[in-house]
């Protein structure tokens, strides 16, 4: 496809009933807040959890979490593709699987903090299945929980605002996880092993609850679109195959996969290596220490993160998404290039480096899945069917690929890196320059390179509000022919 095939711009009115009730917009967040909750602990902790108290080699752990995420990904599209075709008259296309899946999801979630081998054998065999598991329930929630976005309004801004509450829940549930875990469980309970346990129980409760929340407080809303729009419920008829074509052959969509994929390529290496980075890079003699760092750290971004969301979503409306991405992205390549040269003891300009990285996380929070409903309109236009399904499985699909071979990468890497295990309950306060220069480049250059791929993206993003525009009248008049 290219930009001649776009339609030129225009700013036909929106219609008020496109908007969305404060209620709605606070249901649909909460159905977030499960996910992120699991997804933010998993990425933080679950890398040391395996190596440093399971007793997992680097490697083993790597190989374990990659096979997990290879399944996430492949399963993306399925779930999505069967959820397009789900027909429901009750429940619609999404909520069924929600509905069904969220219980699985929370249990094993928990699973994976025990530790029922001792062999690296049975250890590698155990989490690589659980991941599987989990993995596999996390797409049957999140997939469809997702796509519910174009369902309830085809407003350009709304989606930028209702995606700004799916995402002050998201950066929400990651505070809320560091919070318990580090502030109230890990100091309660100074045994590596049994609070991992907790922590693994309470969170499991916290991310099941909201997902029937979110059910409950948007299901009378994608009602009343589909009753607006009759097409948004139709179930999709293209062979898959074909679909995956069109999808592939949708130039603004893969985009707007490139900026997302670059953007949280940033997020997964800093997330994974900030534990080891900040006990043997920043040399933190006391280990009782070491969890308060990690979450003052962590909460120094997503604090900030969320507390931007409300001012990008202003700012998009006068800027426009991409104007706001490059904002965001500036402060935070500076703020990660910065993290390369922290010397130990620096904790005061560590934490000064991860405010400014909040504001451009919240940036790849909210500007790829914004741009992602105008891609899918695009898409409608062109070929006469709604199937946000396949888009937005598609993209977690190359976004769990890429970070699965990140994780995995630098795992491998602090191995090979000679990189010291723990022995039970006793820390390793030192490891070769080797490993602290792995560590080193996975915190500054990496990151860094991977924002400024995400900006060179966006500067030809080629999706308008203008555009996006002419693209939601084209529509209307087709639904207009068709009803008459």
């Amino acid at each position: 496809m290219n930009d001649s095939a776009l339609p030129k711009p225009s700013t036909p009115p929106i219609p008020e009933r496109e908007k969305l009730n404060f209620l709605t917009k606070l249901s649909y967040g909460s159905g977030d807040l499960g996910s992120a909750i699991t997804a933010n602990i998993l990425v933080f902790y679950l890398s040391p959890f395996l190596t440093d108290v399971a007793g997992l080699a680097p490697a083993w752990a790597g190989i374990s979490l990659f096979i997990g995420k290879i399944w996430d990904a492949i399963n993306d599209p399925v779930v999505g593709v069967l959820s397009d075709r789900t027909e429901n008259r009750r429940w619609g296309r999404r909520y069924p699987w929600m509905l069904w899946g969220a219980i699985p999801f929370g249990l094993f979630f928990f699973l994976q903090w025990i530790i029922p081998f001792s062999n690296q054998w049975g250890l590698l065999l155990y989490y690589t299945l659980i991941s599987i598991l989990f993995n596999t329930f996390y797409t049957v929630v999140n997939v469809p929980y997702t796509s519910l976005t174009p369902e309830l309004t085809q407003d350009y801004d709304e989606r930028t605002n209702l995606n700004s509450f799916r995402f002050f829940f998201s950066i929400g549930g990651s505070i809320l996880s560091i919070v318990i875990f580090n502030y109230i469980i890990r100091p309660l309970i100074p045994n590596p092993q049994q609070h991992y346990l907790v922590m693994g129980v309470v969170l499991t409760f916290l991310s099941v609850i909201p997902i029937y929340l979110c059910i409950w407080g948007t299901r009378r809303r994608v009602l009343s679109v589909a009753t607006i729009h009759p097409d948004a419920e139709t179930p999709v008829s293209l062979p898959i195959l074909q679909q995956l074509r069109i999808v592939g052959s949708n130039r603004p969509f893969l985009f707007v996969v490139g900026i997302y994929l670059f953007s949280w390529l940033s997020v997964q290496f800093t997330a994974v290596i900030i534990p080891y980075f900040i006990l043997y890079r920043m040399e933190i003699t006391d280990p009782s220490m070491k969890p308060l760092i990690e979450g003052t750290t962590i909460l120094c971004v997503q604090g900030t993160a969320m507390v931007m969301l409300p001012i990008w979503s202003k700012l998009s409306q006068r800027f426009g998404k991409r104007g706001i991405y490059f904002m965001g992205m500036t402060l935070w390549i500076l703020a990660q290039g910065g993290l390369f040269f922290v010397q130990a003891g620096q904790l005061g300009l560590m934490y000064v480096l991860a405010v400014m990285a909040g504001f451009g996380v919240s940036i790849a929070y909210l500007v790829p899945w914004s741009m992602l409903p105008d891609v899918i309109e695009l898409d409608e236009l062109n070929t006469g069917q709604r199937r946000e399904g396949i888009f937005y499985s598609f993209i977690t699909f190359a976004q769990k690929v890429c970070l699965g071979l990140a994780v995995t990468a630098l795992l491998t890497a602090l191995g090979w890196a000679g990189y010291i295990k723990p022995v039970g309950d006793v820390p390793i306060l030192e490891q070769p320059d080797s490993v602290l220069w792995v560590i080193r480049l996975a915190i500054g250059p990496l990151p860094t390179i991977s924002l400024i791929f995400g900006l060179i993206l966006a500067y030809f993003y080629p999706l308008t509000r203008e555009i996006h525009a002419n693209i939601r009248l084209q529509l209307q008049e087709r639904q207009q022919r068709d009803r008459v």
